[in-house]
């Protein structure tokens, strides 16, 4: 049987990325954290929260629905809620921009009441149980593709949300190849310098919104303690750290059963 060392590490050559559940809860919990419009990072991130790693059921209004791996059941209202829009129209023409893109699909139940979805490819990121159990929604983590989230960061302007979620998904710790990740969890974004030192025109570029826009947003994540910013004077950029990244994930009960990938002799969890 092969050695391995139990290491808390987020490496840059992985292509999928840890979200937490009580993280995204806490997320959804933030209202003062822009969530309306975006390009559907935040919304769909959400969606995958929720997602069953095993079959289960839910009984909704007396009906008893059997929801499979991937899959998740839920009311209008409470969808609304998740996305944090006024309108539950305006969730579901979320959930339509998401099935277009081939990432989810989904079906209107009891008259567009109830609404149950499907993540595409979920099996193939994330670990299916074959026992029935019921499936906790605020604790363990699942796991997002780096490629997806790459997706829907380019497709228009992001939202506060979107841009949280983005920092987290391209943030690197314990990595030899990225220069600071030994200290703390560094914002990389994998442009194969291997130097986490990032300038305001790329995050503009990036994010599709103005430089001025950027600061504005980077400095309220810093006066929210999201995040804190190294700046370096003149034009050679900033660098900036996660700052509660580590305390979420090194809370106990977050980890669900067999979520554990190999990578060079080191457990990712």
């Amino acid at each position: 049987m092969s050695e391995y060392t139990l290491q808390i590490k987020q490496i840059v050559d992985y292509p999928r990325c840890r979200i937490y559940r009580q993280f995204i809860q806490s997320l959804i919990n933030d209202q003062s954290i822009r969530a309306s419009g975006g390009t559907g990072l935040f919304h769909y991130t959400v969606l995958c929260s929720y997602a069953n790693f095993r079959t289960s059921y839910r009984c909704i209004d007396g009906i008893s629905y059997t929801v499979y791996p991937g899959e998740w059941i839920c009311t209008a209202k409470e969808l609304a809620s998740w996305f944090r829009t006024r309108f539950q129209c305006q969730s579901l023409d979320i959930l339509r921009k998401l099935q277009n893109r081939h990432l989810i699909s989904f079906l209107l139940l009891d008259r567009g009441k109830v609404i149950k979805y499907k993540i595409r490819d979920w099996s193939k990121h994330n670990t299916v149980l074959d026992y029935n159990c019921p499936c906790q929604k605020d604790t363990g983590f699942f796991f997002l593709p780096v490629t997806v989230a790459t997706e829907l960061i380019s497709v228009g302007r992001c939202s506060e949300m979107d841009i949280v979620l983005d920092l987290w998904l391209s943030t690197i710790y314990n990595d030899e190849q990225i220069q600071g990740s030994e200290i703390g969890p560094v914002v990389y974004l994998r442009n194969g310098t291997g130097i986490p030192l990032v300038s305001y025109s790329e995050l503009s570029a990036r994010w599709g919104i103005s430089k001025a826009s950027v600061g504005r947003i980077l400095k309220k994540l810093v006066g929210s303690e999201y995040i804190s910013l190294m700046s370096f004077p003149g034009r050679v950029g900033s660098v900036i750290y996660l700052q509660n990244y580590l305390s979420t994930i090194q809370r106990r009960g977050l980890y669900p059963p067999l979520q554990r990938h190999e990578c060079g002799g080191t457990l990712l969890l």
